[in-house]
């Protein structure tokens, strides 16, 4: 934890091309010894991060494929992947921000793209693959500006909150709003 701490404190202001083991070992309050034997350098730790993150967004998208649970729905998920971004909120914070990863949000649209695509045509039986795939690619593509935006407050909304909203402009588009003014 002291490590990943350090990590993402100075990726808030510095590229991870710019950090060196020595400057995150003393960070961290650590001797390179105890860095070098868990990881081999920094990129190393980032992916070692990364891949628990994207282990935890798996499992919580696993329910919309496994057990042949029709009753499950995309939007019954969400808090639980809203959840696990919450808990990774370092990180995604140090990644998505102005010194992060620039692939990492394609990396977020990919993780999810097939359990959802296959999930949407579970459910959504009437539209075609082509259809799908607009709609999976317009909707991440949002999702990712409302993650930067909550990263932006300060996590202050919780991740059922955020489920929510996500969920109503998936369900509604424009009719989240509301009636138009006249």
């Amino acid at each position: 934890m002291l490590i990943r701490k350090a990590l993402t404190d100075l990726m808030a202001y510095k590229p991870v091309t710019d950090i060196s083991v020595k400057e995150l070992c003393e960070k961290a309050g650590i001797n390179r010894g105890t860095f070098y034997s868990h990881y081999t350098d920094i990129y190393n730790l980032l992916e070692k991060i990364e891949e628990e993150m994207v282990g935890e967004l798996i499992n919580a998208l696993k329910p919309l494929v496994e057990g042949g649970n029709a009753a499950i729905t995309p939007f019954m998920i969400s808090p639980d992947v809203f959840r696990v971004i919450k808990e990774f909120s370092d990180i995604t914070s140090a990644i998505l921000g102005p010194c992060g990863d620039k692939t990492f949000p394609e990396k977020l649209i990919n993780i999810g793209h097939d359990i959802c695509i296959e999930a949407y045509i579970k459910h959504f039986s009437g539209a075609t693959r082509k259809q799908i795939e607009f709609y999976y690619a317009f909707v991440s593509a949002g999702v990712i500006s409302i993650l930067q935006g909550w990263m932006k407050s300060g996590w202050r909304e919780s991740p059922e909150e955020i489920a929510g909203a996500v969920n109503g402009i998936m369900a509604n588009g424009i009719g989240y709003l509301g009636k138009p003014s006249e």
